[in-house]
């Protein structure tokens, strides 16, 4: 693996790095080598250099390598998918829908100069007309995550340089491969050499960039604990920051719900990505009146799943990103186990290959709110069923999360969706989808302990995010 700095791809400086690993197969992928603080003080020199010439190319030749990049994008989207497959260990149908997920964000940003437009007010006072005008503040980090390695880049990168500023990318060490081939794609879409850019690295190439004087803000995907780090470092330096945390949202199933419907999109939403998402529900809080019934559709539902190599025809769930992130998730599973729930489907008996770091699906019922399993962002293949008295007790169980990033309502009761809506205590809400995941012109946005910063990823967010705004007072006395 390499970075890509000033339009060269280079070998990251580093004496220190790792092996990614296929997770289905554990074999080695490629080898990262990381990056030293030498290596990112380049890269912000080139983006600085570049900053000065883009932030004053027009902003319609700015979008053009991103129509070029969007058709590279889908052009290759198979191959891209594949590669994302044998990095991550998703199906090769996740790893598509992640990049349309990402290529949508592109698509976003190519409206750009709608988007930029500030106000103008004639005669704002006698003889001054006033407008407001954003600008490009200069160089721009994001630092992202192993789940999402296509997708979310594709948050960041497309708003940094469509609004005029240089951007550096620092992809997870576990899964750094379709990074590197999207950046490549950037490339050959036609950005000038130091606007788009990549370094790879762990902690110290991390915290080389939250300190560093000559960038201007930083995003962030991860855990809570790392988000919270990352947002006071960068914040006490000066920088702007968006640091998306960890979750562990919610699916409420009213009385009313369709409950074979609602299993199915449960089962679909805590399994998806073998649970390894922001956006999964691990947690179904289940009205008392239907507690049983629909246990039974969603067990027998998940009894059906076939967990396998990602690439496989009729595969559902694919491993875990790693051997060592298989052992915690199992150590969670006898953990509610010891903490009394009811063990209903037991995911390391399941039927899954020998080699790789497979878990099946598990599901714990009768599992109490405040139980480790119902509270610990655990990120793997297991859900916890809650009983609530009624729907008060629903929302309650909801909003007593420390994380706030997304929730879910099965109802057929318009009453009870408006509640939801009102009442809920999360960022991003569904009535009737398993999973909450807004398009690319809406921002994504956690609430709580699930994010820190001001303005979210995606959308209209990125545009405030990326720019500063200025007022333009301006008089002729002789006109």
């Amino acid at each position: 693996m390499r970075n890509y700095v000033d339009g060269e791809w280079r070998a990251p400086s580093g004496d220190d790095g790792r092996d990614v690993v296929d997770s289905a197969s554990g074999e080695a992928v490629t080898h990262v080598g990381f990056s030293t603080d030498d290596d990112v003080d380049d890269a912000v020199a080139a983006g600085q250099a570049a900053f000065e010439e883009w932030r004053e190319t027009p902003v319609e030749e700015r979008i053009q390598p991103l129509f070029e990049l969007k058709s590279l994008l889908e052009h290759h989207q198979d191959d891209l998918a594949e590669t994302l497959v044998r990095e991550h260990g998703k199906t090769f149908d996740e790893a598509k829908g992640e990049l349309r997920r990402g290529i949508e964000n592109v698509e976003v940003a190519c409206g750009i100069p709608s988007m930029m437009q500030g106000g103008h007010l004639p005669n704002a006072a006698p003889d001054i007309d006033e407008t407001a005008v954003r600008k490009p503040l200069g160089v721009f980090a994001a630092v992202t995550p192993f789940n999402f390695p296509g997708m979310i880049p594709l948050w960041f990168m497309p708003y940094a340089v469509a609004t005029g500023n240089a951007f550096l990318l620092k992809p997870s060490e576990k899964t750094p491969v379709t990074a590197q081939r999207i950046v490549e794609l950037a490339a050959e879409a036609g950005f000038p050499d130091g606007v788009v850019q990549l370094v790879n690295g762990s902690v110290d190439t991390v915290n080389a960039i939250l300190g560093h004087d000559g960038i201007e803000g930083v995003s962030f995907v991860g855990s809570t604990p790392v988000a919270k780090h990352v947002y006071e470092t960068a914040a006490a330096n000066g920088k702007r920051v968006q640091a998306q945390g960890g979750a562990k949202n919610h699916v409420v199933v009213a009385e009313s719900a369709d409950l074979e419907f609602a299993a199915e999109q449960t089962v679909g939403s805590a399994f998806a990505n073998t649970g390894q998402r922001c956006l999964a529900n691990p947690v179904a809080v289940v009205d008392d009146a239907v507690y049983d019934e629909f246990v039974d559709r969603l067990v027998d539902i998940v009894a059906d799943m076939t967990v396998g190599e990602g690439m496989a025809d009729g595969v559902e769930m694919g491993p875990l990103v790693s051997d060592d992130h298989r052992e915690t998730v199992e150590g969670y599973v006898e953990m509610g186990i010891d903490e009394g729930a009811t063990l209903l489907y037991d995911g390391r008996d399941a039927d899954v290959p020998e080699e790789g770091s497979f878990l099946g699906p598990t599901v714990f019922g009768d599992v109490d709110p405040d139980a480790t399993v119902a509270c610990d962002e655990i990120f793997g293949p297991v859900l916890a069923l809650v009983r609530a008295d009624d729907f008060d007790d629903a929302v309650s169980i909801v909003n007593r999360s420390e994380f706030g990033n997304a929730a879910s309502l099965f109802t057929d009761r318009g009453a009870d969706a408006r509640r939801f809506r009102h009442e809920v205590e999360a960022g991003n809400l569904a009535v009737n989808a398993g999973t909450a995941a807004p398009m690319a012109f809406f921002h994504f946005g956690g609430w709580k302990d699930s994010f820190f910063g001001d303005l979210h990823a995606q959308g209209e967010d990125m545009i405030h995010f990326y720019t500063d705004a200025a007022v333009y007072i301006e008089r002729w006395p002789d006109a």
